[in-house]
């Protein structure tokens, strides 16, 4: 049977503060459990952040960095070093994060792309994929930034799954004086472009929305309707991410307010409740000292979790070790269990290159999640 589809006006009711919330959570909470049961996974990670330089100047935002203060790439080498590593720590996923196109602003990037032979960073992006998903037992999950169709097909065969944040589907985000200005790469219609181009190359997709950077309830439930609506059009869409922001020193949003617990609780229910059971709905476990509370609120994923690296996007967060995150999950009555980057349910001949599924049906059990090692060890 169809989900029914929530009124965009009782949801920015529940966000605003203007009803009581509990039915909405009953609601979130009933629709995660006939979607996931009591099932609350993550997903093995190394974090490699293949470049801190950027063509964007977002106003929250310590990743990105000019040349010769920290923004630079990694070499060849450091990349496969990180990598090695989280395979030995068994790690299934390594994740690239870098910064947008940084050639087009920094003559820095050029000549280094020039230097080592790659055309672009995204051409360096799908050697070092290509490299990983070669060399180790780690699959990439690219989170590059704007793609078209083309650098998304030529990314497939490496990676089972890719991402671009979304964050909001307002452009009034972009004018003067909000987070989004002189960010052409921000643009939401550019962003959809990718998540379309995602669903036409038939690749696993993760996307999300950022909360708490200026938008309004209204923009944040005009963001989760235009994700669901781009999920009913394409079915690509395997996670949406309800990430909080942290205001961070050094950032001309560093005096800004965080948004509360109780309001992203509220977010993350009206997520479940837009996106149905089906969805993987996720919430970064390291932003929130309480991140119990959001299992109340209809989440089944915490994300990527690095027993090894940091979280380069919020390097002040760090993650909860994988111990603490599996007992307080099952203090909460939810069992915790490792995934691949790419989910179960999108293991298939239709959604990865044949190069990889093999390799990804060998690292998963029956159910589709990843292999722990104590499974490793018994088989």
């Amino acid at each position: 049977m169809a989900h029914p589809v929530p009124d965009p006006l009782l949801a920015e009711e529940y966000l605003v503060g203007q009803r009581d919330p509990s039915p909405l959570f009953r609601e979130a909470a009933r629709l995660r459990d006939e979607g996931h049961g009591h099932t609350v996974t993550y997903s093995r990670k190394v974090f490699i952040p293949l470049t801190t330089l950027c063509f964007d100047t977002c106003t929250y935002c310590t990743f990105a960095k000019p040349p010769g203060a920290g923004g630079e790439y990694l070499e060849p080498e450091e990349v496969m070093a990180v990598a090695r590593a989280g395979e030995r720590q068994r790690c299934t996923e390594a994740l690239f994060t870098l910064g947008d196109r940084p050639e087009d602003r920094w003559p820095q990037a050029r000549n280094w792309l020039d230097d080592h032979g790659y055309e672009s960073t995204l051409d360096y992006v799908r050697a070092m994929s290509e490299a990983v998903a070669a060399e180790t037992s780690l699959f990439p999950h690219a989170n590059p930034g704007l793609m078209d169709e083309a650098t998304i097909r030529a990314l497939r065969p490496s990676n089972p799954s890719m991402g671009l944040m979304l964050e909001n589907i307002s452009p009034r985000l972009m004018e003067p004086g909000m987070p989004h200005f002189n960010c052409p790469d921000k643009e939401p219609r550019r962003r959809v472009a990718t998540i379309e181009a995602a669903g036409a190359a038939k690749v696993p997709f993760t996307s999300g929305v950022l909360v708490g950077i200026g938008e309004t309830p209204a923009e944040v439930v005009a963001s989760l309707f235009a994700l669901a609506d781009l999920h009913e059009r394409w079915g690509c869409l395997q996670e949406v991410i309800v990430q909080n922001f942290r205001a961070k020193a050094d950032t001309p949003m560093r005096r800004s307010a965080e948004p509360t617990a109780q309001y992203l609780a509220r977010v993350v229910a009206v997520a479940r409740w837009i996106l149905g059971p089906g969805m993987n709905v996720q919430v970064p476990p390291n932003l929130s000292e309480r991140y119990e509370v959001y299992l109340d609120a209809g989440i089944n994923d915490w994300g990527g979790v690095s027993p090894l690296t940091i979280d380069w996007v919020n390097p002040e967060q760090p993650w909860p070790h994988l111990e603490e995150l599996r007992n307080r999950t099952a203090a909460a009555g939810f069992e915790l269990k490792p995934r691949l980057p790419v989910y179960p349910e999108f293991i298939s001949e239709e959604w990865i290159d044949p190069t990889l599924l093999s390799a990804v049906r060998e690292a998963a059990d029956g159910d589709g999640y990843a292999l722990s090692p104590q499974m490793e060890a018994s088989s």
